[in-house]
This record gives C-alpha cells, structure tokens and sequence, in this order.
C-alpha cells in the first residue's frame, strides 16, 4: 500500500479520538442519529401508548427484550422480575460500562390528548386507575435501545464492552414486594460483569429541550418515608381528663418535628425535608381515640444528616408524647439513598457532553428533592446522571406540567439529545477521551 494511502488509513482510524480532541460531536454519533431518530421516536411513542406499573413491566420487557435479539444481542430476562440485561461485545479490548434505562409507568390517567396516549387502565393498591408514562421512561427506554442499535453497528471496532441494563420498578414497588434496582444488585447483575463507570439519563420538564443539566457530586436526594403512631386512651370528648388525648400529642409533635430541620440539621452543609402527608386518628366528634397514626417522607442528601434526623425524629416523638402522657414508636422505611454523582467521572465526561449540545447549553441545576434508584448502582461503581431537556422551547419550564404530572409533555427533541450524548459519553469514555 502506498505510504499516502497507509496515511490515510491511520487517520481514519484515529478518527473517533481526533474527534474528541478538538471538543466536537464525533462523526459516528452523528450519523447514527440522523439514521436512527425515526426509529427511536417510534419506540418512544409504542412504550408510551402501552404503559405499565412498577413489577408489571411484562410487555415492555418482551418488547425490549425481542429489538436486542433482533440486534443480535442474547438478553438476559427475568431479572429483578421484569428487568433485562444483556451486554454488546466490543471487538477491541477496552474499559466496561453500563448504561442504565427505567421501564415502569405510573398510577396516572394521561390527559395529554396525543394520538397515541395511554388508555390503559390497571389496579393499584386495590383502585382502579390509569397508567402513563408521566415520568418520561418511554423515552429512556427507545433512548437507550437506540443507544444498542448504534453500538452494535460499530462492535467490530468498538473497545471494550457496555451492559445495557433495562430495569423495573424505579417509581417505587407494590406493598411487599421486592425489586428496582435494589434487587438487580442483589441478584447480582454487576457480580460477573462489574462496570468501571454507569451512565444514565432522565428526561425533565424543568430543563429546557436543547439543553443538558448536570454537576457531580449530590444531585438527587435520598427518600426515606417514617411512621409515626401515637397511643393514648380513649375517652369520652366531653371529659378529656378521664383519658389521654393522642390528637394532641400528635399536634405537638408534628409542631416539635419541624425544628428537626430548622434548628438541628446543619442546613450550611446540604437542605433537608421532613414533610409529614398524612394523618389520621379517630372517627367520631365527641370521642378521643386510643391512637393516632401519621405518616410523611425525609428527604437528604448527605448520608450523616440522614442517619442523625432518623434518630431525631424519633427522639422527638417519644418525648413529645410522654410529655402528654402517651407513647409513640416510629418506624422508618429507609428507601432511595441520595443520588451522588462521581466528581471526577463527572468533570472528565462534562465535555462529551458539551459537544453535544454546546458548553452553553450544559449548566449545572440546583439540587433536586426528588429521588432516583440510579444511586444504588451509583454507589457500587462511578455513576454519572444527567437530566435532558424535555419542555419546548416558547414554553417556559417552570411553569410546564412537571414530571409525574397527567399532562407532562415530552418534547421528541428529547430523543435526539439523549441519544446523542448517552452515546458520545459512551464512546468517549471507551476510547479513553476525556
């Protein structure tokens, strides 16, 4: 081969590199999205005309399950029951990492009036309801088989190995049940294969379509639900003495509660929530009952804080009790832990990301109360999860319906931008750049 030729070929090759070099979006990422932005959009708009609840994932997980065959992938299903897992091998040694996709929908009747919106109707927690993808998993689920469909066309020259892994469950599990990410780790899924770094996404109303929202470090905060049940006596209303009252117990306790945050936790270091949602104790006007139960969430993003409110609040409800002559026992349900992003994984992918949509359209968002099941994989290897725009543009975010909402609208801009930067990050972080 003559030497200009030898030339050439060397630089083709050292293209996907070369294109991570000069801070551009590589070649390969854009080709495959311009090939397979039909496709996804697709995807997206099946999923979301066949939702389902968290661990009834049953046809989402075939559908899955039948396009990485059609790839040639050999998934694995039934994890976590409904989970699927399957890994692309590179034909070039190189680093593993997984990517991360959720498939569950939510108790909601859709009111957003697509052509292909939700009708489905299912049970939850003894009700019947409506089931959408208010959340914006149809989206994550085409993103990511996507993401599968162009790294498989690539795998000949593709360093190292990516699990793909599809989970259920993340919007919480049905009374008893196990599942989520919690019980994909425990049966094991980064056992045989354990990733070097875990990447995932979320779509998100509050960010604009177009732009990508990330920092490292506490991004999302744990969610932990307590309860709290007061015992008194019960007594005739109109001779409270003759009793012990838990209604007023329980008043003062919750009024005692909210100096947990305001005057223990050291909000200089990270916010904190304790929010109590329910409450309920007696049935008759004229009758003091024998108990009070409530019920409420934590919210933290440092795991100290975590543990010291837990403790607290239970301090705070037995003594305020006994002060009025009754008892309290407090249950916690520890669920999520906060979602932390790597620092380091963070700033070296920062730029991949850039790339894909411009440095000015990458900011940092403030921390997020709400809670993400990412953090238990993130906790077991580097993670890195970072929110796509999905409000259009011309509305304004802030006053868009939010996530979980029945009229959350999904801008398919989203589609092509989670695509393209869950795959640059992909590649970059297999080719080494960064």
């Amino acid at each position: 081969m003559p030497r200009r030729a030898l030339l050439s070929f060397a630089l083709l090759l050292a293209l996907p590199a070369l294109a991570h070099a000069d801070g551009g979006q590589r070649p390969e990422v854009e080709a495959a999205a311009q090939r397979l932005q039909g496709k996804v959009v697709e995807m997206r708009r099946w999923f979301h005309e066949h939702p389902e609840l968290s661990n009834q994932e049953v046809q989402t997980a075939a559908k899955v399950a039948e396009r990485l065959r059609a790839l040639g992938l050999k998934p694995q299903t039934g994890v976590a029951v409904h989970g699927v897992v399957a890994v692309i091998e590179g034909g070039q040694p190189g680093p593993r990492i997984a990517l991360r996709a959720d498939m569950d929908a939510l108790p909601v009747t859709e009111a957003t009036g697509l052509p292909f919106a939700s009708r489905v109707r299912a049970e939850y927690r003894g009700e019947p309801v409506g089931v959408m993808h208010a959340c914006g998993h149809d989206a994550h689920i085409a993103t990511l088989l996507g993401v599968a469909e162009a790294l498989v066309a690539m795998k000949k020259d593709l360093p190292g190995q990516v699990m793909l892994v599809f989970q259920p469950a993340e919007e919480g599990l049905p009374p008893g049940e196990e599942g989520g990410a919690a019980l994909m780790l425990k049966e094991g899924v980064f056992a045989d294969f354990k990733p070097e770094a875990v990447f995932g996404l979320h779509v998100f109303a509050s960010v604009q379509a177009g732009r990508i929202a990330v920092r490292g470090g506490p991004l999302m905060a744990a969610a932990d639900m307590f309860e709290i049940t007061v015992k008194g006596r019960q007594a005739h209303g109109s001779t409270p003495w003759l009793g012990v009252d838990p209604i007023v117990a329980s008043a003062d306790l919750i009024g005692s509660a909210q100096t947990i945050v305001s005057r223990r936790a050291n909000l200089a270091q990270q916010p904190a929530v304790v929010t109590f949602g329910a409450i309920k104790g007696g049935i008759r006007n004229n009758i003091i009952p024998d108990q009070v139960n409530m019920v409420g969430t934590i919210r933290t993003f440092d795991e100290g804080m975590r543990q010291q409110i837990f403790k607290d609040l239970s301090n705070v409800a037995e003594h305020t009790a006994a002060a009025h002559g009754a008892s309290a026992v407090t249950a916690i349900q520890e669920g999520y832990p906060a979602t932390v992003n790597d620092p380091a994984l963070t700033a070296r992918m920062l730029p991949s990301l850039q790339a894909v949509v411009g440095a000015d359209n990458v900011y940092e968002p403030p921390l997020q109360m709400g809670a993400e099941d990412f953090s238990m994989f993130a906790r077991e290897v580097p993670g890195m999860f970072f929110f796509v725009g999905s409000t259009s543009e011309g509305i304004d975010p802030a006053k868009a319906p939010s996530n979980h909402s029945p009229q959350f609208l999904l801008d398919e801009k989203a589609l092509d931008v989670g695509l393209r930067a869950l795959l640059q990050v992909s590649l970059d972080y297999l080719h080494g750049a960064g």
